[in-house]
Protein backbone atom coordinates (compact mmCIF):
# COMPACT_ATOMS: atom_id res chain seq x y z
CA UNK A 1 0.00 0.00 0.00
CA UNK A 2 1.29 3.44 -0.86
CA UNK A 3 2.39 5.72 1.90
CA UNK A 4 -0.01 8.63 2.37
CA UNK A 5 1.62 11.96 1.59
CA UNK A 6 0.65 14.61 4.10
CA UNK A 7 0.44 18.33 3.38
CA UNK A 8 0.44 17.79 -0.38
CA UNK A 9 -0.46 20.96 -2.22
CA UNK A 10 -1.27 21.64 -5.86
CA UNK A 11 1.18 23.95 -7.62
CA UNK A 12 1.50 25.47 -11.08
CA UNK A 13 5.07 25.38 -12.34
CA UNK A 14 6.26 27.69 -15.09
CA UNK A 15 8.73 25.95 -17.38
CA UNK A 16 9.63 28.20 -20.28
CA UNK A 17 6.50 29.08 -22.22
CA UNK A 18 4.19 26.57 -20.53
CA UNK A 19 2.60 26.06 -17.13
CA UNK A 20 2.83 22.53 -15.72
CA UNK A 21 0.50 21.10 -13.08
CA UNK A 22 2.17 19.58 -10.05
CA UNK A 23 1.85 18.30 -6.50
CA UNK A 24 4.36 19.44 -3.88
CA UNK A 25 4.95 17.76 -0.53
CA UNK A 26 7.45 19.05 2.03
CA UNK A 27 7.86 17.36 5.40
CA UNK A 28 9.36 19.28 8.29
CA UNK A 29 13.16 19.53 8.20
CA UNK A 30 13.36 18.18 4.63
CA UNK A 31 16.88 17.35 3.47
CA UNK A 32 16.16 18.09 -0.18
CA UNK A 33 13.46 17.95 -2.83
CA UNK A 34 13.06 15.19 -5.41
CA UNK A 35 11.60 16.14 -8.78
CA UNK A 36 9.98 13.27 -10.67
CA UNK A 37 10.74 12.90 -14.38
CA UNK A 38 8.81 10.52 -16.61
CA UNK A 39 7.97 9.84 -20.21
CA UNK A 40 4.62 10.23 -21.89
CA UNK A 41 1.63 8.32 -20.57
CA UNK A 42 2.68 8.88 -16.96
CA UNK A 43 2.43 11.82 -14.63
CA UNK A 44 1.76 13.10 -11.17
CA UNK A 45 -1.16 10.71 -10.68
CA UNK A 46 0.82 7.56 -11.54
CA UNK A 47 0.38 4.99 -8.73
CA UNK A 48 4.03 3.94 -9.07
CA UNK A 49 5.31 7.50 -8.90
CA UNK A 50 3.05 8.29 -5.96
CA UNK A 51 4.14 5.19 -4.07
CA UNK A 52 7.83 6.07 -4.42
CA UNK A 53 7.12 9.72 -3.59
CA UNK A 54 5.29 8.69 -0.44
CA UNK A 55 8.24 6.61 0.69
CA UNK A 56 10.61 9.50 0.04
CA UNK A 57 8.43 11.86 2.06
CA UNK A 58 8.44 9.31 4.88
CA UNK A 59 12.25 9.38 4.68
CA UNK A 60 12.28 13.15 5.20
CA UNK A 61 12.48 14.35 1.61
CA UNK A 62 10.24 16.83 -0.17
CA UNK A 63 8.82 15.75 -3.53
CA UNK A 64 7.47 17.49 -6.61
CA UNK A 65 5.37 15.38 -8.96
CA UNK A 66 4.57 17.23 -12.18
CA UNK A 67 3.11 16.49 -15.57
CA UNK A 68 5.95 17.26 -17.96
CA UNK A 69 3.48 17.62 -20.83
CA UNK A 70 0.47 19.91 -20.93
CA UNK A 71 -3.01 18.43 -21.29
CA UNK A 72 -3.10 19.37 -24.97
CA UNK A 73 0.30 17.75 -25.56
CA UNK A 74 -0.78 14.56 -23.78
CA UNK A 75 -3.93 14.35 -25.92
CA UNK A 76 -1.92 14.75 -29.11
CA UNK A 77 0.70 12.29 -27.89
CA UNK A 78 -1.93 9.56 -27.54
CA UNK A 79 -2.27 9.52 -31.32
CA UNK A 80 1.07 10.74 -32.66
CA UNK A 81 3.64 9.45 -30.12
CA UNK A 82 5.82 12.37 -31.24
CA UNK A 83 6.93 13.53 -27.78
CA UNK A 84 7.77 10.38 -25.84
CA UNK A 85 11.34 10.34 -27.19
CA UNK A 86 11.76 14.12 -27.33
CA UNK A 87 14.46 14.13 -24.67
CA UNK A 88 15.33 17.76 -25.38
CA UNK A 89 11.78 18.91 -24.66
CA UNK A 90 11.48 16.83 -21.48
CA UNK A 91 14.87 18.08 -20.27
CA UNK A 92 13.84 21.68 -20.96
CA UNK A 93 10.75 21.18 -18.80
CA UNK A 94 12.84 19.68 -16.01
CA UNK A 95 15.30 22.57 -16.11
CA UNK A 96 12.37 24.99 -15.94
CA UNK A 97 10.91 23.15 -12.96
CA UNK A 98 14.34 23.11 -11.28
CA UNK A 99 14.61 26.86 -11.68
CA UNK A 100 11.08 27.20 -10.28
CA UNK A 101 12.11 25.20 -7.20
CA UNK A 102 15.10 27.50 -6.74
CA UNK A 103 12.87 30.58 -6.85
CA UNK A 104 9.94 29.34 -4.75
CA UNK A 105 10.36 30.18 -1.03
CA UNK A 106 9.01 26.77 -0.02
CA UNK A 107 11.90 24.97 -1.73
CA UNK A 108 14.60 27.57 -2.39
CA UNK A 109 16.71 26.26 0.50
CA UNK A 110 16.67 22.67 -0.76
CA UNK A 111 19.06 20.94 -3.12
CA UNK A 112 17.37 19.02 -5.91
CA UNK A 113 17.33 15.36 -6.85
CA UNK A 114 15.79 13.80 -9.95
CA UNK A 115 13.88 10.53 -9.98
CA UNK A 116 13.52 9.49 -13.60
CA UNK A 117 11.59 6.63 -15.18
CA UNK A 118 11.52 5.33 -18.75
CA UNK A 119 12.55 8.12 -21.15
CA UNK A 120 12.46 10.47 -18.17
CA UNK A 121 15.68 8.80 -17.01
CA UNK A 122 17.47 10.15 -20.07
CA UNK A 123 15.87 13.57 -19.73
CA UNK A 124 16.86 13.74 -16.05
CA UNK A 125 20.52 13.20 -16.92
CA UNK A 126 20.45 15.85 -19.66
CA UNK A 127 18.87 18.32 -17.23
CA UNK A 128 21.36 17.40 -14.49
CA UNK A 129 24.22 18.16 -16.88
CA UNK A 130 22.68 21.59 -17.51
CA UNK A 131 22.20 22.45 -13.81
CA UNK A 132 25.25 20.89 -12.08
CA UNK A 133 25.27 23.40 -9.23
CA UNK A 134 21.66 22.73 -8.33
CA UNK A 135 21.07 19.03 -9.00
CA UNK A 136 22.78 16.97 -6.33
CA UNK A 137 21.65 13.41 -7.13
CA UNK A 138 19.86 11.37 -9.79
CA UNK A 139 18.02 8.06 -9.58
CA UNK A 140 16.65 6.27 -12.64
CA UNK A 141 14.06 3.44 -12.44
CA UNK A 142 13.78 1.26 -15.51
CA UNK A 143 15.04 4.27 -17.38
CA UNK A 144 16.69 4.99 -20.69
CA UNK A 145 19.85 6.84 -19.61
CA UNK A 146 21.37 5.95 -22.97
CA UNK A 147 19.08 8.57 -24.51
CA UNK A 148 21.10 11.26 -22.70
CA UNK A 149 23.79 10.65 -25.32
CA UNK A 150 26.48 13.34 -25.41
CA UNK A 151 25.33 14.75 -22.05
CA UNK A 152 26.42 11.65 -20.12
CA UNK A 153 30.08 12.65 -19.66
CA UNK A 154 28.96 16.07 -18.36
CA UNK A 155 26.82 14.67 -15.53
CA UNK A 156 28.48 15.33 -12.17
CA UNK A 157 25.64 14.41 -9.79
CA UNK A 158 25.89 11.03 -8.03
CA UNK A 159 23.74 8.72 -10.16
CA UNK A 160 21.97 5.46 -9.31
CA UNK A 161 20.52 3.37 -12.13
CA UNK A 162 17.92 0.79 -11.07
CA UNK A 163 16.81 -1.89 -13.53
CA UNK A 164 14.66 -5.01 -13.24
CA UNK A 165 16.52 -8.29 -13.48
CA UNK A 166 14.09 -9.54 -16.14
CA UNK A 167 14.35 -6.34 -18.21
CA UNK A 168 17.32 -7.56 -20.22
CA UNK A 169 17.37 -5.04 -23.12
CA UNK A 170 17.17 -2.14 -20.67
CA UNK A 171 19.95 -3.65 -18.54
CA UNK A 172 22.27 -3.46 -21.56
CA UNK A 173 21.24 0.16 -22.24
CA UNK A 174 21.97 1.08 -18.63
CA UNK A 175 25.34 -0.66 -18.65
CA UNK A 176 26.26 1.30 -21.79
CA UNK A 177 25.22 4.57 -20.17
CA UNK A 178 26.94 3.79 -16.86
CA UNK A 179 30.28 3.37 -18.61
CA UNK A 180 29.93 6.84 -20.16
CA UNK A 181 28.60 8.75 -17.16
CA UNK A 182 30.96 11.44 -15.92
CA UNK A 183 29.60 11.30 -12.37
CA UNK A 184 32.37 10.38 -9.90
CA UNK A 185 29.82 8.36 -7.92
CA UNK A 186 27.65 6.04 -9.99
CA UNK A 187 26.08 2.63 -9.55
CA UNK A 188 23.84 0.15 -11.33
CA UNK A 189 21.43 -1.85 -9.15
CA UNK A 190 19.60 -4.81 -10.67
CA UNK A 191 16.47 -5.89 -8.78
CA UNK A 192 16.06 -9.69 -9.15
CA UNK A 193 12.78 -10.91 -10.58
CA UNK A 194 11.56 -7.45 -11.60
CA UNK A 195 10.19 -6.57 -15.02
CA UNK A 196 10.28 -3.16 -16.67
CA UNK A 197 7.42 -1.70 -14.59
CA UNK A 198 8.42 -3.37 -11.29
CA UNK A 199 4.92 -4.82 -10.89
CA UNK A 200 6.07 -7.96 -9.09
CA UNK A 201 5.44 -8.14 -5.31
CA UNK A 202 8.06 -6.27 -3.32
CA UNK A 203 10.06 -4.98 -6.29
CA UNK A 204 8.78 -1.40 -6.19
CA UNK A 205 9.38 -1.37 -2.43
CA UNK A 206 13.00 -2.20 -3.17
CA UNK A 207 13.18 0.63 -5.70
CA UNK A 208 11.81 3.06 -3.10
CA UNK A 209 14.30 1.83 -0.49
CA UNK A 210 17.26 2.20 -2.83
CA UNK A 211 16.12 5.65 -3.95
CA UNK A 212 15.51 6.88 -0.40
CA UNK A 213 18.96 5.70 0.70
CA UNK A 214 20.61 7.39 -2.29
CA UNK A 215 18.84 10.71 -1.87
CA UNK A 216 19.26 10.91 1.90
CA UNK A 217 22.97 10.27 1.38
CA UNK A 218 23.58 12.86 -1.34
CA UNK A 219 20.96 15.58 -0.89
CA UNK A 220 22.11 18.26 1.55
CA UNK A 221 20.75 21.78 2.08
CA UNK A 222 21.64 24.15 -0.73
CA UNK A 223 23.98 27.03 0.11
Amino acid sequence: MATTMTDEISVRVRAGEVILEGNLSRPDHARGVVLFAHGSGSGRHSPRNRFVAGELVAAGLATLLIDLLTEAEERAEMYTHHLRFDIGLLADRLVGATDWLAADPRTADLSVGYFGASTGGGAALVAAARRPARVAAVVSRGGRPDLAGDALPRVTAPTLLIVGGDDEPVIEMNEWALARLGAPVKRLEIVPGASHLFEEPGTLNEVARLAADWFTCYLVPAV
